[in-house]
């Protein structure tokens, strides 16, 4: 066996890796698809194009190494979370297209659900604040307002998952309906102590215990990929949610290390071990991964938009043609000359939480420039990424000793270095950025065999750059007290519906 596969369903684009045993990269494939936005604050995928795009990479991938499958030893799976997707289990067809993570359409029914007071109670069995941004209440959406739906689920013939569950369906065939408890856990459905789903909270969201699926290890066989597909059957044998898997990928595998992931969101988490760390600065406990009978354990804080504030300046103001063209862009000024941007376009996550936020760009003079904007855009994402630390240092009662980094902006020495001198600590970005990737591998890997142990896994971890802070503290406090002033700004922006 000469390779790992791994499949990363990200939230806009579908991948495929192989690794080999070193944890190195040996070929990998991406096919971007379509983002749906409705209506303001909605987001929206098909299902069956990131199945489509998934399958294609996955085969495109192999057949440039000229495998059959045959000597691929496992497939580990990592997605984009939350966002929701609910099928007819007698077609395998979407019943509507997948509600985003990102989407806000439910946030009304979250304010609901806080003036009946099951705010608590919610926090207490998943870890997690009352919010749209999680799979409960987008399921119940999609059953409330698809023609029939509700219907077919109390008859048994619809199934719920997150893309992580819809994938393993369709390259089992149907055979398989399965997530893991680090995707469970973020439903707003899962009791993370118990590591089951909670019959309270299902009855609450008005979810059929039917739709749901087995909840399995991280690591561990859950099924075999049809022949047809990939030209051998191949087991599947590794799951996580695209956040945890980076904390696996990065072996932070430790109680107290941090990574801090920058892809379309960013994604802080630090392993709090077989403990689950009840937040008191607007955090989530989760459930970072699940090997054998052990449960590890994470606080994570969540920015909804990250690597995807470049995608709008790309996209939405057309200021560069391709995300890379941002950081020379950026480099044409020396600083965002009291230009700051709060890309609140989803809403602000952690430890905010606050979905009637909207983004601003304030600090504007005439003498401003796309320099300016682009600078103040990437330093965003540093400024809520060091809101996410203050947070959790006071959580864990641990003081950061450094932080490893992953995704694709952490590829940006700008913004590496902006981060650096905000924490105060080494930022320290490994020689394989495709964490995410690697941790969904490394998960299925272990569980066939083809690494034997966490311990060969920490010796593969290699640095490639450590980022060290070179701010002054005057200048450092005067940007954090004017970024502090322009979120407050972007909050409550809209009123509720």
């Amino acid at each position: 066996m000469n390779y790992v596969l791994s499949l990363d369903q990200g939230t806009t684009s579908s991948r495929a890796i192989l690794f080999d045993r070193h944890g190195k990269v040996v070929d990998v494939a991406q096919k971007e698809f379509t983002q749906h936005y409705p209506q303001p604050g909605w987001v929206e995928h098909d299902a069956e194009e990131i199945w489509a795009s998934q399958l294609e990479v996955t085969k495109e991938v192999l057949a440039r190494v000229g495998s059959d499958g045959s000597d691929v030893a496992a497939i580990g799976i990592t997605n984009q979370r939350e966002t929701t997707v609910v099928w007819d289990r007698r077609s395998g067809k979407p019943i509507s297209r997948a509600i985003v993570w990102q989407d806000r359409r439910t946030a009304a029914f979250c304010d609901h659900l806080k003036e009946q007071g099951h705010e608590d109670e919610i926090r207490a069995q998943t870890g997690l604040v009352v919010d749209a941004y999680f799979s409960g209440t987008k399921v119940r959406w999609i059953l409330e307002n698809v023609d029939g739906a509700r219907e077919a689920a109390e008859a048994g013939h619809l199934a719920f998952g997150t893309v992580d569950s819809w994938l393993i369906w369709n390259l089992t065939g149907g055979e398989v309906h399965a997530t893991d408890p680090s995707n469970a856990s973020r439903t707003m459905l899962f009791n993370i102590q118990d590591l089951a789903w909670d019959e309270s909270l299902l009855e609450i969201m008005g979810v059929p215990r039917s739709m749901l699926p087995d909840v399995v290890p991280s690591s561990g066989l859950i099924g075999t990929s049809e022949a047809s597909l990939l030209g051998s059957e191949i087991p599947i044998s590794g799951v996580a949610g695209d956040q945890q898997a980076a904390l696996f990928g990065q072996v932070c595998v430790d109680p107290g290390m941090v990574k801090n992931t920058y892809g379309t969101g960013c994604f802080m988490l630090m392993n709090t071990g077989s403990r689950a760390v009840a937040s008191q600065n607007n955090l989530l406990t989760t459930v970072a991964w699940q090997i054998g009978d052990e449960t590890s354990y994470a606080l994570e804080g969540s920015v909804f938009i990250g690597g995807a504030v470049v995608q709008w300046l790309r996209d939405g103001l057309g200021v560069i043609q391709t995300s890379s063209e941002v950081e020379d862009l950026a480099a044409t000024v020396e600083s965002s000359d009291g230009v700051f941007l709060v890309p609140a376009f989803a809403g602000l996550g952690a430890p905010h939480w606050d979905p009637y936020a909207r983004g601003t760009l304030i600090g504007l003079t005439r003498g401003s420039t796309a320099g300016h904007i682009a600078r103040a855009a990437l330093e965003s994402i540093a400024f809520q990424s060091a809101d996410l630390v203050d947070a959790m240092e006071a959580d864990s009662g641990i003081d950061l000793a450094s932080m490893r980094v992953d995704g694709g902006a952490a590829a940006n020495n700008i913004l590496m270095q902006f981060q650096a001198d905000l924490l105060e600590v080494p930022v320290v970005r490994p020689r394989i950025l495709e964490t995410t990737a690697l941790g969904a591998a490394y998960l299925a890997g272990l569980a066939v065999g083809f690494w034997s142990d966490i311990d060969t896994l920490k010796a593969l971890w290699a640095e490639d750059q450590t980022f060290i802070s070179q701010m002054s503290e005057t200048r450092r406090v005067a940007l954090t007290k004017s970024w502090t002033r322009a979120v407050e700004r972007s909050q409550h922006w809209i009123e509720a519906v």
